[in-house]
């Protein structure tokens, strides 16, 4: 199927643990090319989320943010230094006997000292597992949106090969009458310098022009190139470096069509042609 690389994808889980949210936005671009945003709790995932994004995307520029807001069993937690509190409380004591008189030590003055409370080092491991979850969930939103734009585009290409097959069919239609006309225009004027006309001569040439006037080989190109971008857009792979090479070997065909016109019509044709391959190539920029 046709995937794009322009895309937008959000999953969030809200629970115990807190609150995590997945954010990404892809762009088109030669190569998979990330940003990542992550917390600085949950630095040490980015090594792993880039190894998942590499393995299920192709190609895009990729803006990867994670947001994270701890809950109950996420939070930071504290314990009591025991052993700086005994000191303390023993100091208390002795200066109590130094000045005979109760100090008068209060719990919330032994929290206040420096080194009392402790940070604990939380464990974010569960956070990570379900951080890492939950962007595969986000990465699958990600495809089904890259899937559902690139149908998109496919109907787009469908169409303008349409249009381009019609411009050829037109094309053959008109040849016949321009080469005859060609023909016709190129006699009379040799008539008018010449009054001894080898009439075996002018033959020749008008075959050597008309042969240089053909463009059935063009034709030909055209519409071999556009049953490959009909076979190409059914392919289960990645296709938009090969539709581009086929917009390229198209638009070469479209040139030398114009080059070899010496009719209006054929030129207004070959002028619609190229618009269509352009159309065609601008969308084929977001193609994976």
């Amino acid at each position: 199927m046709i995937s794009s690389m322009t895309a937008f994808a959000r999953e969030e889980y809200r629970g115990e643990l807190g609150i995590l949210s997945w954010e990404i936005r892809s762009v088109n671009h030669r190569y998979l090319e990330a940003v990542l945003r992550l917390p600085e709790e949950l630095r040490a995932l980015e090594s792993l989320v880039r190894e998942r994004l590499n393995t299920r995307l192709g190609r895009g520029k990729l803006d990867v943010t994670l947001k994270f807001k701890p809950g109950g069993m996420a939070g930071v937690g504290l314990r009591i230094n025991q052993r700086l509190v005994h000191q303390l409380v023993s100091a208390e004591r002795q200066l109590a006997e130094l000045l005979d008189e109760d100090v008068g030590l209060y719990p919330s003055d032994l929290l206040r000292w420096p080194g009392v409370l402790e940070e604990q080092e939380q464990d974010f491991t569960p956070v990570k597992q379900q951080a890492m979850t939950l962007l595969e969930t986000a990465i699958d939103s990600l495809i089904d949106n890259r899937l559902r734009e690139g149908e998109r585009l496919g109907e787009i290409i469908r169409l303008r090969c349409r249009g381009l097959r019609e411009e050829v069919g037109r094309v053959r239609g008109l040849m016949p009458k321009v080469l005859e006309h060609v023909r016709s225009r190129i006699r009379d004027r040799l008539m008018e310098v010449m009054e001894a006309l080898d009439e075996m001569r002018v033959e020749q040439e008008m075959v050597l022009l008309a042969q240089r006037l053909d463009v059935d080989e063009e034709m030909d190109r055209l519409e071999t190139h556009l049953e490959e971008v009909d076979r190409v857009l059914e392919a289960d792979e990645p296709i938009g470096r090969r539709l581009d090479f086929l917009m390229q070997e198209l638009n070469r065909e479209a040139n030398t069509l114009t080059s070899k016109s010496s009719d209006v019509d054929v030129t207004r044709s070959a002028v619609e042609m190229k618009v269509l391959i352009e159309q065609m190539r601008e969308q084929i920029q977001n193609i994976e």
